[in-house]
């Protein structure tokens, strides 16, 4: 269940708030092979499972940008804004991808709120650091601050 703001501008009174995490989801084989179709990077530590198993992961691992991609996933399921006639991804700063996710790991994104500003015209700009966790792993797949604009109804 996402935390629920009902207007942009109770976003800026939550800077530094645990927003919760989502559902856990299973990178399958089959998402990892059409991400490295629709990116043409086909490289056997992605695709080609019995080679993957000799080499330094001892199988195949998911893409760093397919990991990245599921923060997409994720943010509704961590964040509602409410009140709104429109939210964008404006982008995202410091990316890193601290460790591989194995094929058939569980993964979930937690968001954490940790800058709010309000724009002209009455936008909020929220920045949610994202940590995809891997189950049962103490370092993440990947952690990123993404930045969205949310503009008031």
């Amino acid at each position: 269940m996402p935390t629920i703001f009902e207007t942009p501008s109770k976003l800026k009174s939550a800077v530094g708030n645990d927003l919760g995490a989502s559902e856990w989801l299973t990178v399958e084989q089959d998402r990892i092979n059409l991400f490295a179709d629709a990116t043409g990077d086909h490289q056997w530590i992605h695709v080609d499972p019995e080679r993957a198993k000799d080499g330094p992961f001892g199988a195949c691992i998911a893409h760093g940008y397919l990991t990245l991609s599921l923060v997409n996933f994720f943010l509704p399921q961590i964040v509602e804004v409410r009140g709104i006639r429109m939210g964008v991804n404006y982008g995202t700063d410091k990316v890193r991808f601290p460790s591989p996710v194995k094929v058939g790991s569980r993964v979930r994104g937690r968001g954490e709120l940790v800058a709010a500003d309000e724009l002209k015209g009455g936008a909020v700009q929220a920045t949610i650091r994202v940590t995809v966790e891997i189950e049962g792993s103490d370092r993440p797949a990947c952690v990123v601050d993404t930045i969205s604009r949310y503009y008031p109804a």
